[in-house]
């Protein structure tokens, strides 16, 4: 009997595991998914299988050959868990566990494919295979695809597509509306191109009609003379005015686009949700903002210019040239079309490599980014000779990927050059023989070489704009990579209106997944408008996710949250968070004066309401004795404060927008007891009349909490005020047992010291 197996199951066929796998399966019996697990239940690495097929469920435990199965029948679950990067999948039956396995998350996809795998077989029940055994899977990284499509999101994400001159079109909608400047720039630019090919028109007659006569005997013409100077003059002066007006116009142009740019993509980046900036460095952002569109600035108010006037010239001399003498204009061209294949030959490497140049050039940012704003740690730890080698590294390999991309762009230039020369030689040749029997004039020969050398000019200048082209277009690539990403946090299209919030949040079946990690899982919960609840649990339980997702910087992979019984999904995002004060453990304020950061959520305040919030959050005292009161001014990140201080100007900072929704997120978990007091103080006048969510470190300071959420792995354990949850002895009084015990440890170690110290005075009495 012929066997058939899906993708997932493949891997388990090779080697000695295979072999015993196989001896083990009946002759009807089909494999539908596997799992290789890679961790003990000791969390050290071993390699061990799951398998499920038609008729059972079959594991070899990691680092053993040892088999154990189960048949498939009524009460068998398989769930899945993951936590602090570990999978777990675990076999209950509907009396007890029967098996655990883990494994690092690498293999989450396989474990969720064989979980529904093993799902749909119960539903069928032991024997029965459905008829479509196989779902698509990607051929490269067996991931299961997504429905109605062929492409794999895992490999289109990590192989982005190479980037093509056309994007630097996408740039028109920037340019649009300028469309009648630039319409103007362009006649400017027709205008500018016929006057600059007027004089060498006018060396003919000069030649022929003058000079070539006066050789041989005849007198001048004064009059004639005069004439074509004065024409040659004035072709100049008209071709210098109208090539200044079209450069002025068209490089005002080119500023405003830039600065729609940098702003459209700076306004755009703001918009995006938390997670896009998760994924992102500082420096790499800063530099397509900066860089990336003074680049495109460049090249559109000069390179592009003067790419336009060298296809007009070319264009237009050709013309000339033709109208003289077709043959000899045909010779002139002989070297186009090599010139031509050998632009095709280069772009491609310089694209490419252009893009490299990005890349490198984004770390040598990063650096910077990373070691400026973090300069005390770098010389709390003495790392400065380490941070200036990532430099100088980051710094070399630039150097390396710069060196590399000259190799070629150095051999391209030159080769232009050399063709152009021939092609100068090639007309001198053919124009002389030409002469010699009589076919043509000296003066059209003179006029012919004059007009070649300006054709093969701009030919090199086209040739050289390559170079520019590439990099404009791998800086317009990496600016459309953040206009074209769209938030994960959309406004709706026709939002609801909040113009007053109650504050009742309702949360239900609440769902939320980084990635393939599940963070929250069916999470329900209720708080009444003005209730105080306080979020406990341990690291990792889920707290500030939850938090997160209440102000709407993530949205819910399942379920909803309702605000006042409206989804908050249906609000304007802005609208929806002017009602929300979030305090956070680490406050980050801006550079500027005490009264700007305390009035950045409402900047029209006045100095009164300023004040009257800092009286609130305990801060006016220590404002009146900074130099300048209000107007001190605060150093990046709030330099120059303590990290109390900088904490009750975030809390007056939120007191300041009368929020209905508050949210302490350790709001003083990060200073000292007395501090902590001045801080609780100005909680307590924040917290009145407000609904108000609070994650603290310190369980004590949650006793005021009208209700406490007890969290694990992302699910709700337990729910009620300190006293019943104490009288209940379940997961929140571990916790608050656990904490006591750690703090009169240390409390015990403190006094250890003390009495130490008096044991062993460092100066005895009578011995100063």
């Amino acid at each position: 009997m012929q066997h058939h197996h899906s993708v997932d199951a493949s891997g388990v066929f090779s080697g000695p595991v295979g072999g015993e796998l196989r001896a083990m399966l009946a002759s009807k019996e089909n494999v539908l998914a596997a799992l290789q697990v890679d961790l003990s239940t000791a969390l050290r690495f071993a390699t061990g299988w799951v398998v499920v097929t038609s008729e059972r469920l079959l594991a070899c435990e990691p680092g053993t050959t040892t088999w154990r199965s189960w048949p498939l029948g009524d009460g068998l679950a398989l769930r899945l868990h993951d936590h602090g990067g570990v999978g777990s999948l675990e076999l209950h039956s509907p009396q007890a566990r029967l098996a655990l396995w883990r494994f690092t998350l690498a293999h989450h996809a396989q474990a969720l494919r064989l979980v529904q795998r093993f799902e749909q077989q119960m539903a069928l029940g032991a024997g029965n295979t459905a008829a479509e055994d196989d779902e698509p899977a990607c051929p490269t990284c067996h991931t299961p695809l997504p429905p109605d499509t062929d492409e794999c999101p895992a490999c289109a994400r990590a192989q982005p597509p190479q980037t093509s001159t056309w994007v630097l079109l996408r740039l028109w909608r920037f340019a649009r509306p300028y469309r009648k400047q630039l319409a103007a720039g362009f006649a400017l630019t027709l205008a500018s191109t016929a006057a600059t090919l007027v004089p060498p028109y006018l060396t003919i007659p000069l030649m022929d009609d003058i000079l070539i006569p006066f050789q041989n005997g005849k007198q001048i013409d004064p009059m004639l003379v005069l004439l074509y100077l004065g024409g040659l003059l004035l072709s100049a002066l008209l071709a210098w005015g109208l090539s200044w007006a079209r450069t002025y116009i068209l490089a005002l142009v080119s500023e405003r686009i830039g600065a729609d740019l940098r702003t459209t993509t700076y306004e755009h980046l703001l918009r995006l949700s938390l997670d896009y900036f998760g994924g992102k460095r500082t420096g790499d952002l800063m530099a397509r903002i900066g860089s990336e569109t003074d680049r495109i600035n460049v090249f559109l108010s000069l390179h592009a210019l003067d790419f336009v006037t060298d296809v007009l010239m070319i264009v237009m001399t050709a013309a000339i040239l033709f109208s003289i003498n077709p043959w000899l204009a045909l010779v002139t061209l002989v070297p186009l079309p090599f010139i031509g294949w050998m632009i095709h030959t280069v772009r491609d490497r310089l694209r490419t490599g252009f893009e490299k140049i990005d890349r490198v050039w984004s770390e040598v940012t990063n650096v910077l980014a990373d070691t400026i704003p973090g300069i005390r740690v770098v010389k709390a730890f003495a790392q400065e000779k380490r941070e200036a080698q990532r430099f100088r590294d980051a710094n070399q390999h630039n150097l390396e990927v710069n060196d590399k991309l000259n190799k070629t762009w150095s051999l391209f230039t030159p080769t232009v050059s050399l063709l152009t020369e021939i092609g100068l030689l090639v007309v001198w040749a053919f124009g002389i023989w030409l002469v010699s029997r009589n076919q043509i004039t000296v003066g059209v020969l003179t006029a012919f070489i004059a007009y070649i050398g300006r054709f093969y000019g701009r030919l090199d200048s086209m040739s050289r704009i390559v170079s520019v082209t590439q990099k404009a277009a791998a800086g317009a690539k990496r600016i459309f990579d953040i206009l074209d990403h769209v938030s994960n946090v959309p406004d709706p299209a026709q939002p609801v209106k909040v113009d007053k919030v109650q504050g009742a949040i309702s949360m239900q079946g609440v769902g939320f997944r980084y990635g393939s990690r599940a963070v929250i899982k069916g999470l329900d919960l209720d708080i009444r408008p003005g209730e105080m609840i306080g979020l406990v649990g341990h690291s990792g339980s889920g707290k500030s996710t939850l938090v997160n997702l209440i102000s709407r910087f993530y949205d819910v992979s399942d379920g909803s949250i309702q605000v006042d019984g409206i989804d908050i999904r249906r609000f304007a995002v802005a609208d929806y968070r002017r009602h929300i004060g979030l305090v956070l453990q680490e406050p980050f304020l801006f550079f500027g004066t005490i009264a700007e950061n305390i009035a950045y959520g409402k900047p029209e305040a006045t100095r009164e309401e300023i004040v009257a919030a800092a009286r609130a959050a305990h801060a006016h005292e220590f404002i009146l004795r900074l130099p300048h009161g209000y107007d001190s001014l605060v150093g990046e990140r709030g330099q120059g404060l303590s990290g109390g201080e900088r904490q009750r100007i975030s809390i007056a900072r939120a007191l300041l927008i009368d929020p209905r929704i508050l949210i302490l997120d350790e709001a003083t978990s990060a200073v000292d007891t007395e501090t902590e007091k001045e801080i609780q103080k100005a909680l307590d006048n924040l917290v009145q009349g407000r609904t108000t969510i609070a994650i603290a470190h310190r369980l004590s300071t949650l006793r005021k909490a009208d209700r406490l959420v007890v969290m694990d792995r992302g699910e709700v354990v337990e729910v009620g005020p300190h006293d019943e949850l104490m009288e209940k002895q379940g997961a929140y009084w571990r916790l608050y047992e656990a904490q006591a015990r750690r703090a009169e440890e240390d409390a015990q170690a403190a006094g250890v010291i003390i009495d130490s110290s008096l044991l062993h005075p460092a100066h005895p009495a009578g011995n100063p």
